[in-house]
C-alpha cells in the first residue's frame, strides 16, 4: 500500500473515532450521562469515553502528520500502531468487563446501538492496528 493510501485511511478511520468520541464525551460532559442510556464506565475517576476521545485525537493528528509529510513516514506509522495498540488493550479490557456482566446478568443486555459503544471504538483502534502493521511490514 502506498504511504499516501495508508495514511488517508488512517486519517479517515481516526476522524471517524475522533467523532463517535467526541460525541459520547460531548453528552457526558454537557448531560453528566452517557449517551444511549448506557452504563458509564470510568478509569482513574473520569468516563473511558474522554481518554478515548483523546487517544483517536493523537491517532487523527499523527495520520494527517503522516499523510502530509510533516513527520517521517516510518515514525508516524510507528506511532499509530503503539497508540492504537494502548487503545485496542484499553477499549478491550472495558468489552471484557462488559461481556463478563453478560455472564454475571445471565443475559446480554441491551443497549441503544445494539452492543456498548466501547465495542465500536475497539473496531476502530483493531483496524488501526491491523492497517498500521501491514504498512509498516512492507516498508522493512
Amino acid at each position: 500500500m502506498a504511504p499516501r493510501t495508508f495514511f488517508t485511511w488512517a486519517a479517515g478511520l481516526s476522524l471517524g473515532g475522533t467523532l463517535f468520541a467526541g460525541y459520547l464525551s460531548g453528552v457526558k460532559l454537557i448531560t453528566k450521562n452517557c449517551a444511549f442510556g448506557e452504563t458509564c464506565p470510568y478509569f482513574l475517576g473520569y468516563p473511558s469515553c474522554w481518554y478515548g476521545f483523546a487517544m483517536f485525537l493523537v491517532l487523527l493528528v499523527l495520520a494527517l502528520l503522516g499523510r502530509y509529510g510533516k513527520m517521517p513516514e516510518r515514525k508516524a506509522a510507528k506511532g499509530l500502531l503503539g497508540v492504537a495498540a494502548l487503545g485496542t488493550v484499553f477499549a478491550g479490557s472495558f468489552v471484557v468487563q462488559e461481556v463478563a456482566g453478560w455472564f454475571a446478568a445471565g443475559h446480554v443486555l441491551l443497549y441503544g446501538f445494539g452492543l456498548p459503544t466501547c465495542v465500536y471504538g475497539l473496531v476502530f483502534y483493531v483496524a488501526l492496528l491491523i492497517l498500521s502493521a501491514a504498512f509498516l511490514k512492507r516498508k522493512s
